[in-house]
């Protein structure tokens, strides 16, 4: 089994109430969480399809894959000794540890593991 599993695709969107307005009237699918005009999740089945402004996105106007991992540090170091990048190194966001890289093709990639609740 895989150490990675991805749970995520992030789509960048300039308007989002005309996006979700796509994906949930055009498309059907169900919104499952919204943060204000620059964040939203939807029931993707296997994946959630989020849409986020440059507010949220972690690489404004890419498709960026979500990959969750228990050790975010250690991926962030494999992408980058394999050839990647690291647009934004590990960090404590104020729900997990995620890290911002891109992969050895220029693809985003954001690693997460959520944090221990206090």
């Amino acid at each position: 089994m895989s150490d990675y599993d991805a749970k995520m695709i992030m789509l960048s969107v300039e308007n989002l109430d005309e996006a979700l307005e796509f994906y949930t009237g055009t498309l059907g699918m169900t919104l499952k969480f919204r943060d204000g005009a620059h964040f939203a999740a939807l029931d993707g089945g296997s994946v959630t399809i989020a849409l986020a402004t440059a507010v949220d996105h972690p690489i404004p106007g890419k498709v960026v894959v979500g990959i969750k991992t228990a050790d975010v540090d250690a991926a962030a170091k494999a992408v980058e000794d394999g050839g990647g990048a690291i647009v934004k190194g590990p960090y404590d966001d104020a729900h997990e540890r995620r890290a911002v890289v891109y992969d050895n093709s220029g693809n985003g990639l954001v690693f997460y593991s959520p944090l221990a609740r206090k």
